[in-house]
Formats: structure tokens, sequence, C-alpha cells
């Protein structure tokens, strides 16, 4: 059973069985990148360069979502090239990098892809990232979020930004979309 909560947080309290019907929906899993894919941590090289590391765990949890027809986008308010390296390795056809404002970006990438905000997962970690969480389908975030963040979404990984985050939202995704509905 869910949890209680107060009125602003309602989309928390919804039943696993809705969050099936919700997973069932997504045709496109959106990442943000620092905090979720990464740790947040920013390394910058002698000659500026930036590096991240980025987690082999959370790579495989993308393939899966690409293996069961969900397509992969990356949605992060900077830029490095390192993001545009790994989105490469790993299929993702969609990188949008340097976005202010997140929610219009969003707006547009799901126009272009023909898609419905509802047939559509975002996982984000920070402020930046709640009018996202409010708009898509199914939203995920990770265990050091603020509590605005929290609230925004339905699922909260067990692993944090760069430790396998991603992967548990993944597997959560893919989890909830091989549930059988209830019987009435």
């Amino acid at each position: 059973m869910a949890a209680t909560l107060a009125p602003k947080d309602i989309r928390r309290t919804l039943s696993r069985a809705d969050l099936a019907v919700k997973a069932r929906n997504v045709s496109l899993a959106i990442f943000d990148v620092d905090g979720v894919m990464t740790d947040g941590r920013i390394y910058l090289g002698e000659s500026g360069e930036e590096m991240k590391a980025f987690n082999v765990l959370d790579g495989l949890g993308i393939k899966l979502l690409r293996d069961n027809g969900i397509e992969v986008a990356i949605l992060s308010g900077r830029r490095a090239r390192c993001v545009e390296r790994r989105a490469t390795e790993l299929g993702i056809p969609h990188v949008i990098q340097g976005a202010g404002e997140k929610l219009p970006v969003f707006h547009k990438l799901i126009a272009t892809l023909k898609l419905q905000a509802a047939q559509t997962c975002y996982m984000g970690d920070d402020l930046g990232d709640v009018p996202v969480l409010q708009a898509c389908g199914l939203a995920f975030t990770v265990p050091d979020a603020p509590p605005e963040v929290k609230r925004a979404a339905q699922y909260v990984t067990r692993r944090r930004g760069g430790e396998g985050a991603v992967r548990d939202a993944c597997e959560f995704l893919l989890q909830l979309r091989s549930r059988k509905p209830a019987r009435a």
C-alpha cells in the first residue's frame, strides 16, 4: 500500500498497478547526466577538458531498455564532450546538452518524436528537473535528491547517481512493464 502524502505529493501515491499501466505506455526514457548518470562531480583536466565517471551497470540498463523497444535520450543542463562519447558508446541517438530550462526542451523533443508526455519517463536529481519530472508519464530520482525532487518522482532508486541508479530505474521500469494487470 502506498504511503499517505500531502495532496501536492499525489504523484507518489500511485499503486504499483497504476505505475505498471504508466510503465507500459513508456516509449522514451530520458536521463539527466550530472547526479544521475554520474555522481555529480566534475573533473577538470589541465587543458580544461571536462571528465566524468560513468557506471557500466547503467550502460547495461540502457541497453536493456533499447532491447525492449524503448528509445533513450539524454537531457542535460551542462555541456561536455565526454557525454557525447558515452551516448555514442551506448547507442543513445538523442543527446541534448546545455538546456538551461529543461521543460521547453523536453516538449520540443517529444514533439519531434511525435510522442505525448505520458509516453515518457524521466530521471533527474535536482530542482531544475522538477518541471520535467512533473510533466512526464513516469518520474524517477536518486536517494540524495532534494525533498522537492523526491516529491515529484514516483520512484527513488536504491543506488545513488553514478553508482548504478540508472540501472535501478531501468530494471524497475522493465519490471513494471512485465507486470500483469489486476483482474477486476
